[in-house]
C-alpha cells in the first residue's frame, strides 16, 4: 500500500458539491428506508442485528464512494 492510498483512505472527504452532498442523502435515505422495511419483517434475533450492521457497512461503503471520487463532476 503506498501513502497515496494510505491517504485517500483515511483522511476526510468534504462534499464539496450540491450534487454529491444530495448523492449522500440519497444513499442514507435508500439505506434507512430499507432497514426500516426489514426491521418491520424480520423477527427480533441474532440474524437481524446482522442485518442491520451489514446495511450500516452498506451505507459507509457507499459513501465512501461517493466520498472518495477523483473528480468533482
Amino acid at each position: 500500500m503506498d501513502k497515496g492510498d494510505i491517504d485517500k483512505r483515511f483522511r476526510f472527504h468534504p462534499a464539496l458539491t450540491e450534487e454529491r452532498r444530495t448523492e449522500h442523502d440519497r444513499v442514507r435515505g435508500m439505506c434507512g428506508n430499507l432497514a426500516w422495511e426489514l426491521d418491520d419483517m424480520l423477527p427480533d434475533g441474532r440474524e437481524k442485528a446482522l442485518v442491520m450492521t451489514k446495511l450500516e457497512e452498506v451505507m459507509f461503503w457507499a459513501n465512501a464512494a461517493v466520498a472518495r471520487q477523483d473528480e468533482i463532476r
